[in-house]
């Protein structure tokens, strides 16, 4: 049974804590209008596809309260290009034997396809529901969960630990994220570990490369991937980040 950590605004998704399986599922359906997708992911031969449940609309899951209380929006319902990029990206990587933390696992692809490649995995996500639906899609694929943990970046937490790799897809929406990104970077990661953070152009992504010396940090190399899927064109670009 994975560890669980979770410290939840919502009780009603807290309670999600305590179910798996079919039982987890059955509470989700409950809980949202879901749809299922099949995402395809990276390239041959190392291409594979995902089922994945998903809430069919995210802007019904806006709240009122939750804005007021820190301006978190649910953008972790709604399946990313960066995400899909990166995720390609893992399964090209040997993971065994090796530790990986996501930084706001949205719906789990990005964890999915990081466990498929072998790592053992910790997601986290500053939604609680967001953490009961990666469990499910990490389950549903391949037949167990990831390690989980409510986090927000702000107050990140001193027992986390470090890990080989550190991920993060399309995290830098707003400009406060550029510090805080950076900084929960260099406290996560290991001496000799990498950090993927996958971006398409956003906000803070000038703040953030520029943010990286003075929290320890450097970019080793980038990957730029294009993503393109009926009106939606981006150039995703995959940091490879390291200690200085």
């Amino acid at each position: 049974m994975p560890r669980f950590e979770i410290s939840a605004l919502d009780p009603a998704a807290q309670a999600l804590a305590t179910l798996h399986g079919d039982a987890l599922d059955a509470a989700l359906a409950k809980r949202f209008t879901l749809a299922e997708v099949g995402i395809t992911v990276g390239a041959e031969p190392h291409a594979r596809t995902f089922q994945l449940i998903k809430p069919a609309n995210a802007d019904h899951l806006i709240s009122e309260a939750d804005y007021v209380h820190d301006e978190r929006l649910p953008y972790w319902a709604d399946l990313w290009p960066s995400a899909r990029v990166l995720a390609g990206a893992l399964l090209t990587e040997q993971g065994h034997g090796r530790t990986l933390l996501e930084l706001g696992c949205g719906l789990g692809l990005d964890t999915v396809a990081a466990m498929a490649a072998g790592f053992t995995v910790t997601s986290t996500d500053y939604y609680e529901d967001a953490l009961h639906v990666a469990r499910s899609n990490a389950r549903r694929n391949l037949g167990q969960e990831p390690t989980v943990r409510m986090v927000n970046w702000r107050h990140w937490p001193e027992d986390l630990g470090t890990f080989d790799v550190v991920m993060a897809a399309d995290v830098l929406y707003e400009q406060e994220y550029a510090t805080l990104v950076a900084d929960c970077l260099a406290r996560a990661l290991r001496p000799d570990g990498v950090a993927l953070v996958a971006d398409p152009g956003r906000l803070a992504l000038p703040t953030f490369r520029d943010r990286l010396p003075t929290a320890g940090l450097r970019i080793d190399h980038i990957t730029t991937t294009p993503f393109e899927e009926g009106a939606v064109k981006q150039q995703v670009q995959i940091m490879h980040i390291r200690k200085i």
